[in-house]
């Protein structure tokens, strides 16, 4: 399969616009490519309750146009990487970049090891530009950046996915999606409704206003992304308890 090359991998929405910041998008979390290609792909693969409520599966993502282009990103990622990688390296030598801020994943994550360490090799290639991600792939990061981080990339560990557990809040930079704003001043946490960038250059405590779509709201309940998926993984604990407890209770019965 041929895969699609653009000569603009980067974009920026208005919003980004305004405040300076590129970004490079993947379709969100998982999907299936059109006909006649047909596979199946997953490029948040530790998305827990976020996948539920996710923006990038609502709203302008969802038109056919979008969609195609984060697919055919994809896809250049996927079948010709080596190429991808040297396109990528290559736009962003453009003056333009100079000293501007890249958001790696409007959608999308940091889906495997080679990906990832794909996007490290570009980074270093490129000191003269700034970059920076939300990621719940806590475990790779854990392994593969934080031993060792470009200095001109900078990352936040979101809340609301399957590594849940693994965050520390008093020292990893976190972020979580609240009700709304009061709610992020009760809880103590810091706003980046004003800019985008203050997730990685604010306090590290990172709060994000949810998005007022309201069947997400709905489902959200008044929780946060951290408070929500808690519950789902007490639960899953709880079943997976209750499972094996039934099963040691078949293999030895109680003596009549």
């Amino acid at each position: 399969m041929t895969a699609r090359s653009s000569k603009t991998l980067l974009r920026q929405n208005r919003e980004l616009r305004a405040i300076g910041v590129w970004n490079w998008s993947l379709p969100a979390w998982a999907g299936r490519f059109p006909e006649p290609d047909g596979r199946t792909y997953n490029t948040c693969p530790s998305a827990g309750v976020c996948r539920h409520v996710c923006y990038a599966r609502h709203g302008t993502y969802t038109w056919p146009v979008v969609r195609a282009r984060h697919q055919a990103n994809l896809k250049f990622v996927l079948d010709e990487p080596v190429r991808w990688e040297a396109e990528m390296a290559g736009e962003l030598s453009a003056g333009r970049f100079r000293g501007a801020w890249i958001r790696v994943h409007d959608s999308g994550d940091f889906f495997s090891d080679s990906y990832l360490a794909a996007w490290l090799r570009i980074i270093r290639s490129r000191p003269e530009v700034n970059f920076y991600a939300y990621t719940k792939e806590v475990a790779r990061f854990r392994a593969m950046v934080e031993p060792d981080p470009p200095e001109n990339f900078l990352w936040v560990y979101s809340y609301g996915g399957t590594q849940d557990a693994a965050l520390d809040s008093g020292v990893d930079r976190v972020a979580d999606v609240f009700p709304d704003e009061p709610a992020i001043t009760e809880a103590g946490w810091n706003s980046q409704a004003a800019s985008d960038l203050l997730a990685v250059l604010g306090p590290r405590l990172v709060g994000i206003p949810a998005n007022r779509i309201p069947h997400y709201l709905k489902r959200l309940r008044g929780r946060t992304f951290r408070s929500w998926q808690a519950e789902v993984d007490a639960d899953r604990a709880r079943r997976q308890r209750a499972r094996r407890a039934g099963r040691r209770q078949a293999t030895h019965p109680k003596a009549a």
